[in-house]
C-alpha cells in the first residue's frame, strides 16, 4: 500500500513540475500588463521604471528561474494589482470556492444517487422517464442561462432567496466559512444548485447504468434466491458495488467544480477563488494567473491521490494490479 502511495505521488508531483513550466511561459507571453498598469499621461522613462520595478525588463528565461525559485520559498510572486503575494490571495477567497464546491458535491449526491438508483431499478416506470429526461436538460442547459433563470425566479419573482453575496462569515476549527449560520445556508443554496446541475445529471446516469448492470449480476440473484429483503439488497449488493466507479468520478468532479465554478461565482457576486481569477484576466495580473492555476493543479494532484487511495480500499485488485506492475 505504501508503495503504491508513494508511486503515486511521485506521478504527482512529475505532473506538477511540468505545469509549472508550461503554465508560467503560456501565461508571460500573452500581452503587456504595463500598458494596463500605467496612467496614458506616464513619460517612456516612467513606464520604464514602473517595468523594471515588476521585474518585467529581465528575459523570460531569468523571470521563470526567479519564480522557481520562490516557489521552493513557498512563494508564487506578487500581485502587480493588489502589491500582495498571490498566494496569499488565492488562500484568502479558497474558503468560499470551496465550500461552495462542497455543497454542490452534497447535492449531486443527495439528489443524484437516489435518483439514478430508481431509475436503474425501474427502467420502464413514468418516473425512471422523467428522471433521465430532466438529466438530459442538466447536460444541456447553458450554467450562465441556469443561473440568470434561478435568480429570476426564485430572487426576482418569489423573493425568497437572495441573489448575490455569501452571507455573514463565521468560524469552524479557525477556517472562515459561512455555513455556520442559517444566512449563509440561504445565500449558499441558488449558487450550489447552479453548480451542482451537470454534476446532478452525470450521478444520475452513473447510478442508473450501474444499478442496472448489478441488477443481473449472480450475487444479486443468489441474494434474492436466499430471501433476503429488496432494502437489503439494493442497499448492501446493489449500492456498495456502484459507488466505485461513483467515487471515482466524483473525485475527479470535485476538482472540477472548484476549477470550473468561475460562471457561477461571476452570476451571483460569490467571493471565491473563480472571481479573483477573472478580474486577474482583467487586469493581466500574472502572478495571480499563475498562482490560480498551480493550487488548482496541485488541488487536482491530491484529490486523484486521495480517490486512487480510496478506490484501491474498495477495491483491492487495484493493489494487486500495480503491485505486479
Amino acid at each position: 500500500m505504501f508503495a503504491f502511495i508513494l508511486r503515486r505521488a511521485g506521478q504527482g508531483l512529475l505532473v506538477i513540475a511540468v505545469m509549472v513550466v508550461l503554465v508560467f511561459f503560456g501565461v508571460n507571453v500573452v500581452g503587456d500588463p504595463v500598458w494596463i498598469l500605467v496612467s496614458p499621461d506616464m513619460t517612456q522613462d516612467q513606464i520604464a521604471e514602473v517595468a523594471r520595478s515588476l521585474g518585467l525588463d529581465r528575459p523570460i528565461q531569468e523571470q521563470f528561474f526567479l519564480f522557481v525559485g520562490g516557489i521552493l520559498q513557498g512563494e508564487l510572486g506578487r500581485s502587480f494589482v493588489h502589491g500582495t503575494p498571490a498566494i496569499g490571495l488565492i488562500l484568502e477567497r479558497m474558503p468560499a470556492t470551496l465550500e461552495l464546491a462542497l455543497v454542490a458535491l452534497m447535492l449531486a449526491i443527495v439528489v443524484g444517487i437516489p435518483l439514478g438508483l430508481y431509475a436503474g431499478l425501474y427502467p420502464d416506470s413514468a418516473p425512471a422517464r422523467g428522471i433521465m429526461a430532466v438529466s438530459i436538460l442538466g447536460f444541456s442547459l447553458p450554467t450562465f442561462w441556469v443561473g440568470l433563470m434561478l435568480i429570476m425566479v426564485f430572487s426576482v419573482m418569489l423573493g425568497w432567496l437572495p441573489a448575490t453575496g455569501r452571507g455573514p462569515v463565521g468560524h469552524f476549527l479557525g477556517i472562515p466559512t459561512s455555513l455556520v449560520s442559517w444566512q449563509g445556508w440561504v445565500h449558499i443554496l441558488l449558487p450550489a444548485i447552479n453548480l451542482a446541475l451537470l454534476k446532478i445529471s452525470l450521478v444520475i446516469r452513473l447510478a442508473r447504468a450501474g444499478a442496472r448492470e448489478a441488477v443481473l449480476q449472480d450475487y444479486v440473484k443468489f441474494a434474492r434466491a436466499k430471501g433476503l429483503g429488496r432494502g437489503r439488497i439494493v442497499g448492501v449488493h446493489i449500492l456498495k458495488n456502484i459507488m466505485i466507479p461513483i467515487v471515482t468520478i466524483l473525485g475527479l468532479e470535485f476538482g472540477s467544480l472548484v476549477a470550473f465554478s468561475v460562471v457561477t461565482e461571476t452570476i451571483f457576486s460569490w467571493p471565491g477563488m473563480g472571481r479573483l481569477l477573472l478580474e486577474a484576466i482583467q487586469r493581466l495580473d500574472r502572478p495571480v494567473i499563475v498562482a490560480y492555476v498551480i493550487v488548482v493543479v496541485c488541488l487536482f494532484v491530491v484529490i486523484n491521490l486521495m480517490v486512487d487511495i480510496i478506490y484501491s480500499l474498495l477495491d483491492p485488485r487495484v493493489r494487486l494490479s500495480e503491485a505486479a506492475t
